[in-house]
């Protein structure tokens, strides 16, 4: 099957980990392939996630000025239509891009304005969620959240937390997810990757989202993945990445098939396109041949994944009908 056809949606994705070399090369012309693949790609098998993540410096060295995080923007989007997304949200931590001079607030109002540019240019539509990260303060998380409540009546559409749950406390985001609840704020979160079924239910209980980041360890405890299914909580999952980071050792070991067929809600995402050196088509191609997925297995989380989306109820409805449209003949 040709999967490049096939209409997509992608709930978890980076901006600060989707740089091609084409773009990174044109931040920084002195970059070579040789340099790009050794120091923005990880290797197929990384120690853990902290290993893993110490490539995102690499990035967002080259995203910390108007035009570079416009120029970064508009790459994904280009990645993004090659594939025939047709909704994607794209996350980002503000506070990360301040190292040159900018505000947060100039972060956040240059991407949303890249942003709208590219969905009237390209017809996918999408929105953005600002991360907080684990080790960041009370205060900064604070921050963080009051961005999305500022800007959310734009192109800015959620919260969420990353980083390395291991390594860090949930206490100094507590407040920051209530200030989200408050407000109306759609909430996901990252958990259940580098940490068990614990940081799971520890992440439910203090921060309340609508949607995990990863969540797949939740299947290690049976009582969880009930209450993910009453719930209807979303799992954003990103196989590739939790093989790189060794939560699995191959796709064929991975637990997304289980946790489909367990009905939980899912979708499948590619997390960080460049880190991981992955297209979403080839996600699809290696759940085909570990898995036999096919079409209607694809249609189902892409519906899952909209029906979880952080847009007006108008727009996802316009959008399960594309996404059915896409999919009529090849279900």
């Amino acid at each position: 099957m040709e999967w490049s056809h096939l209409s997509k949606v992608e709930l978890h994705l980076h901006l600060d980990c989707c740089l091609s070399y084409a773009c990174a090369a044109q931040i920084d012309p002195s970059l070579t392939m040789e340099e790009y693949g050794t120091n923005f790609i990880a290797p197929a098998k990384c120690y853990d996630l902290h290993d893993f993540l110490s490539r995102v410096p690499r990035s967002l060295a080259l995203m910390q000025t108007e035009e570079q995080l416009r120029l970064v923007t508009a790459d994904l989007f280009a990645q993004l239509a090659a594939e025939n997304v047709l909704y994607a949200e794209i996350r980002f931590a503000p506070l990360l891009h301040t190292e040159r001079g900018l505000e947060a607030g100039e972060v956040v109002a240059i991407v949303e304005t890249a942003v709208a540019e590219a969905v009237r240019d390209s017809g996918i539509e999408a929105r953005l969620i600002l991360c907080t990260l684990r080790h960041y303060s009370a205060v900064q998380s604070l921050e963080t959240v009051q961005l999305v409540d500022q800007f959310r009546w734009s192109y800015v559409a959620g919260f969420d937390i990353a980083a390395d749950e291991a390594g860090y406390p949930i206490d100094a985001h507590v407040a920051a997810f209530q200030y989200a609840h408050d407000r109306g704020i759609p909430c996901t979160a990252h958990a259940g990757e580098a940490r068990g079924p614990d940081s799971v239910w520890e992440t439910l209980h203090s921060f309340k989202p609508s949607r995990l980041g990863h969540g797949v360890r939740s299947i290690e405890d049976p009582l969880l993945l009930d209450h993910l299914r009453q719930q209807q909580i979303h799992l954003e999952v990103c196989p590739t990445c939790n093989i790189q980071t060794d939560i699995y050792d191959a796709y064929a070991d991975h637990a997304i098939d289980t946790l489909y067929r367990s009905g939980l809600s899912l979708g499948v995402n590619t997390d960080a396109r460049t880190i991981s050196n992955i297209s979403f088509c080839q996600v699809f191609v290696k759940l085909h041949h570990a898995f036999g997925w096919d079409s209607e297995h694809f249609y189902h989380c892409n519906r899952s994944a909209l029906k979880a989306a952080f847009v007006a109820e108008d727009v996802r409805q316009q959008l399960l009908t594309r996404l059915f449209d896409g999919y009529q003949n090849m279900l």
